[in-house]
């Protein structure tokens, strides 16, 4: 995906092939003039609406002449990266909503059994076709015409992409069994549809009609125009039935006042106009605003149409073209009606590329082809007839399809379409080709046991985490990677930033969904590291403790006993009550720091005591006394201060708090305090001088009161 990268470092780790974003290409734009002719004294470049260049080319004074106009202005729309046909935030549409197909896909394929395979699988491979076709536009036929304005011969629609008509392609000659029998009427429907594509690269069929349209407007009888009729007999020739017996509706002879002079020619243009609403067409069914009548078997529709051709040929030797006085009427119908017979000339004459005399050929030449019958041998024949300079990228894709050359089909889908094209449209391929299947699937030893489809998928998924806006789907397609997938992604998780909140919260859910939990533990000790190093010890604790980390928790206490407070007033203690709080109720997780969870209780009950409370209160102050002293997480640095802040109970005025026994531990606990002043590494308390003195006194004082009570 173009556009900014993810600031997770550098991701030569998941890298699989070289891939740069900054590469680009320098692009030609050809100017396509329609009256101004070559050489040009003046160029003037400005700017259009958009991306969008105006180009004014004006020709020398020597060059004007009475036929040329003296100049012309042109635009030029500048493409992007891809072609300028879909933009980066559609292109990551499209990626977020090929995700759910894909995954869908791969489950269904993961549970179906061998048997099903053959006889079903191509039905969830058009289910998945459709959806991704959605997600690349909707195909409205550029020749549809709208019935409102008589003289709008082609609808306004959005310009359709070069990747949905790819796409279209593949899904046609691959996945969609329903269709082999009239592949021919399919390959007309997608001219229909995308030959406005080609108009970049040469003349199209399209382009006449949208030129003619344009002066349509301002011509007051159009059949005295030239032109006229040869955008008729283009359209014709590539099946455009409906915008034929338009434009036939616009010929003078039907206007109100012309009837009565002109029966005759009335009648030839209106029987070419029936005959053509009538051709025999080999499909199920036509949309409504088409022309034509349906057959749906093979014998049937052989019948139809030598029937049609018979009476082509009626008309065609009619005597009523001797009474049509108009030369232009009489000459343009005659040559419609010599392309519906079939003449190969006239067909070659009318097309403007290869591929709409392909379509001509289907129609009038050969009417009967059904499936692939030597239908790259024609592809040829016509690429002859009709040789290009600058074929378009999506001709090379019809040629390897036609010519059923597998390599040719990907090596078209990967430098033309990119990565996102051709990996998802391998699922097509291998649903509709043994050749294709056995092809993608075996493991290539040259790209490290890996099979080319999965070489494929990494790299579009190397594509995918090298954008902050869609790292977090390149999973998907990791996992379905056999065999280096689940490593990619490890690396991958690993890489991104844990600073944002959202992105970590992200990568647990891909580890908890795809089984990665030693990988989920050590993001979360990563993100407990980060946090702790950048001041937040509140999170870092928290990701600590979900990733028990007991060790690193235990080194956070130690960290932590240095700040807490010598006493009660002191203000590093509530510096840090805060930060204890989140520890939670959960002490298996906390590590070192349960002890300061419990150390922040008691301290609250030495508050009280300090505020006066009564005697029940101060026994339960005494009771935790005693439990954080017998607690071996207690560290021995802390006994001493524990002691001291407690002077108040041990020196209770009402009756002693502790028991005989009681008093005894906490002796005991000062005896081994004195020797272990003695070892090496010993940490002193800060406290004042005479604090074990204040300690023991009051702990002999307790212990002979507890006597005389027992």
């Amino acid at each position: 995906m173009p556009g900014m990268t993810s600031d997770a470092g550098e991701f030569g780790s998941l890298s699989v092939v070289p891939h740069s974003l900054d590469a680009q290409a320098a692009r030609v734009y050809p100017l396509r003039t329609h009256r101004a002719t070559p050489p040009f004294a003046r160029l003037s470049i400005s700017w259009a609406r958009g991306n969008t260049l105006r180009v004014t080319l004006l020709q020398s004074d020597d060059a004007v002449s009475e036929q040329s106009v003296g100049g012309e202005v042109v635009e030029v729309k500048l493409a992007e990266a891809d072609g300028g046909e879909i933009s980066d935030a559609r292109w990551r549409r499209i990626a977020y909503g090929s995700v759910a197909p894909f995954a869908l896909l791969q489950s269904r394929k993961s549970s179906i059994d061998s048997f099903h395979y053959e006889k079903d699988w191509w039905e969830h491979v058009m289910d998945y076709s459709k959806e991704i076709s959605s997600l690349l536009g909707n195909s409205k036929s550029s020749a549809t015409p709208m019935i409102e304005d008589p003289k709008t011969v082609l609808r306004a629609v959005e310009e359709p992409t070069s990747v949905k008509a790819a796409w279209e392609l593949l899904e046609m000659f691959y996945a969609d069994k329903q269709s082999q029998t009239w592949i021919p009427e399919r390959l007309l429907d997608w001219l229909a549809d995308f030959d406005c594509l080609f108009s970049g690269t040469q003349p199209t069929v399209h382009s006449k009609l949208v030129a003619f349209q344009k002066e349509l407007v301002t011509i007051q009888a159009v059949e005295n125009h030239p032109e006229y009729w040869e955008v008729i007999s283009s359209a014709l020739a590539i099946g455009w039935l409906d915008v034929v017996v338009k434009l036939l509706r616009l010929h003078g002879s039907y206007m109100y006042d012309q009837l009565g002079s002109r029966e005759i020619e009335n009648g030839l243009v209106e029987a070419v106009a029936l005959l053509i609403s009538q051709m025999p067409r080999l499909r199920p069914d036509l949309p409504t605003e088409k022309l034509g009548e349906c057959y749906n078997t093979k014998p049937e529709f052989m019948k139809a149409w030598e029937k049609w051709r018979g009476q082509i040929t009626k008309l065609d030797c009619s005597a009523f073209w001797l009474q049509c006085d108009h030369q232009q009427t009489r000459v343009g119908l005659k040559n419609m009606l010599q392309i519906m017979l079939g003449n190969a000339s006239l067909l070659s004459n009318v097309t403007c590329h290869w591929m709409e005399l392909y379509i001509s050929h289907f129609l009038y030449i050969r009417p009967f082809t059904v499936g692939l019958e030597s239908m790259y041998s024609l592809a040829e024949k016509c690429m002859h007839l009709k040789p290009i300079s600058n074929r378009h990228k999506l001709m090379g894709l019809a040629l390897g399809i036609l010519e059923e050359n597998t390599e040719v089909v990907l090596a078209e889908c990967s430098r033309s379409f990119g990565p996102w094209m051709i990996t998802h449209a391998l699922e097509l391929l291998t649903a509709g080709s043994a050749q294709a299947e056995n092809l993608l699937h075996e493991e290539q030893s040259k790209l490290g046991g890996i099979c080319i489809e999965e070489l494929h998928r990494l790299t579009y998924a190397q594509i995918l985490s090298s954008h902050a806006l869609t790292w977090n789907i390149a999973p998907i397609y990791l996992t379905s990677c056999m065999k280096q997938g689940m490593g990619l992604l490890e690396n991958l998780l690993y890489n991104q930033p844990v600073q944002h909140h959202q992105v970590l919260l992200k990568s647990i859910e891909i580890c908890r969904l795809n089984g990665l939990d030693r990988v989920s533990d050590d993001i979360m000790k990563i993100a407990g590291v980060h946090y702790w190093k950048h001041g937040k010890k509140g999170s870092a604790v928290f990701w600590l403790q979900q990733a028990q980390d007991d060790v690193r928790l235990n080194r956070i206490a130690k960290h932590l006993f240095d700040f807490v407070g010598k006493s009660v007033s002191d203000e590093s203690f509530k510096q840090w009550e805060g930060m204890i709080e989140l520890l939670g109720t959960e002490s298996k997780t906390a590590g070192g720091l349960e002890f300061l969870k419990k150390y922040r209780d008691f301290r609250r009950s030495l508050q009280q005591v300090q505020d006066g409370i009564t005697t029940d209160n101060a026994r339960k102050a005494a009771e935790a006394l005693i439990s954080l002293m017998r607690n071996p997480s207690t560290p021995q640095q802390f006994w001493l201060p524990l002691l001291y802040d407690s002077l108040k109970l041990l020196n209770w005025k009402e009756s002693p708090l502790l028991n005989v026994s009681e008093t005894n531990i906490l002796l005991n606990k000062l005896q081994e305090l004195s020797l272990a002043k003695l070892l090496p590494g010993f940490v002193a308390s800060d406290l004042p001088s005479d604090a074990l003195k204040s300690v023991r006194l009051a702990l002999a004082t307790n212990l002979g009161r507890a006597f005389l009570l027992d």
